[in-house]
């Protein structure tokens, strides 16, 4: 049958799940196979979306279809390319903190990590007063073209993201055509199509499964436990993003007080990740900080709390279940180096003297009915931005 590869590839990627070495609970197994359904969706999706003769920006994460360590603050859109030929990318620069532009060669795999042969932000072309652009990739020189980009022998994929500070922020749009082809409409599909897509999804799926479950234990699990690194530039090229990163093991009596000084950047965020390398629930729980959401003490600070149990504070990150976990700094749009001194430390105290090691823990007090207010908030932001 047509479906066959699937159907196969299906059952090999449960068989990965279930065999994952970080399950503990049966929460964990849950979340696996919940994850699992994610990356069928988004594995079968991206082939049928995806045309290199008719290019779409087509997002591969989301509430329902995480993968790759997906921040919350973040929306990512892709196309596949070809080095070969010219494409116009058109669009409205949205009120968000950031808007990048990422060129990749290969894909990501269980032993690559994919090439990255440009990366830039809005600042890099021209904007209309009206919000509105348009930049050109293509083969030829850029020299002397403000607007156009040139890509790289091998380029294979365009990625766009777009990041709020403020989960209020106004989303922008964005297109993208093929010149030589646009206004053509597709040649019918064939039985050899339809046996390549479906082909493609069940190659995609494996791939997805395998590939991130080797990303924690390529740059987090070899830290030591309830550590951060210093800020560094991110791996993978993005020009203006620093990093901060480590993993977390704590069990319900015990909590991670997290120091950070406030930075005078564009957009700061922080995020629990689950060891599905993909975002904690965020929706219905607090397991993200920007900082525009957290609360900043008069000293300059914040501070955050890592725990089961709800310490009563406004930062409070939910663990929400999980014994382990990643925990990820990211500074964006960033114009100068950030050192030691930018970066958080990190502190495993008893989780019944939490208010021992906040100097300002009467002032990062919040009710059960102003927290649960908070989180309607993010439901309703969430929504608005990802799903509406």
């Amino acid at each position: 049958m047509l479906t066959d590869p699937l159907a196969e590839a299906m059952a090999e990627a449960e068989k990965l799940v279930q065999s994952a070495p970080h399950i503990r609970t049966e929460q964990d197994l849950a979340e696996g196979y919940r994850y699992l359904a994610g990356g069928i969706l988004a594995s079968v999706h991206a082939q049928w979306a995806w045309d290199r003769d008719q290019p779409f920006f087509v997002t591969g994460t989301g509430p329902f279809m995480k993968m790759g360590l997906d921040n919350p603050d973040t929306l990512y859109w892709g196309t596949r390319i070809d080095d070969s030929h010219e494409y116009v990318v058109r669009g409205t620069r949205g009120t968000t903190a950031d808007l990048s532009f990422q060129v990749l060669s290969g894909n990501y795999t269980a032993d690559n990590v994919p090439g990255s042969e440009s990366a830039f932000d809005d600042r890099a072309f021209d904007i209309a007063e009206d919000g509105s652009f348009e930049i050109t990739f293509g083969p030829e020189s850029s020299e002397g073209r403000r607007n156009y980009f040139q890509l790289a022998p091998g380029s294979t994929q365009l990625v766009v993201r777009e990041v709020y500070s403020d989960w209020d922020q106004r989303r922008g749009t964005i297109t993208i055509s093929r010149t030589d082809t646009a206004g053509i409409a597709p040649a019918p599909l064939t039985q050899a199509d339809l046996e390549k897509r479906y082909a493609r999804s069940a190659k995609a799926l494996v791939d997805r499964v395998k590939t991130w479950l080797q990303f924690p234990e390529w740059f987090y699990l070899k830290l030591p436990v309830n550590t951060l690194t210093e800020p560094r530039l991110t791996p993978g090229g993005l020009a203006t993003q620093y990093s901060s990163v480590g993993h977390f093991e704590l069990s319900d009596d015990q909590a991670l007080v997290i120091t950070v000084p406030r930075a005078d950047v564009p957009y700061m965020g922080f995020q629990l990740g689950s060891r599905w390398y993909i975002s904690m629930e965020y929706s219905y729980h607090q397991t993200s900080l920007n900082h525009n959401q957290a609360q900043v003490d008069p000293d300059g600070n914040i501070r955050m709390v890592v725990s089961a149990r709800n310490p009563g504070i406004t930062n409070w990150l939910e663990t929400n279940g999980h014994e382990t976990g990643i925990l990820q700094f990211r500074w964006q749009r960033v114009d100068q180096a950030l050192g030691p001194a930018d970066g958080p430390t990190a502190e495993v105290v008893p989780f019944d003297e939490v208010a021992k090691h906040l100097p300002y823990f009467e002032d990062n007090r919040i009710t059960e009915d102003e927290y649960r207010t908070r989180i309607a908030r993010r439901q309703q932001q969430v929504a608005a931005r990802m799903l509406g």
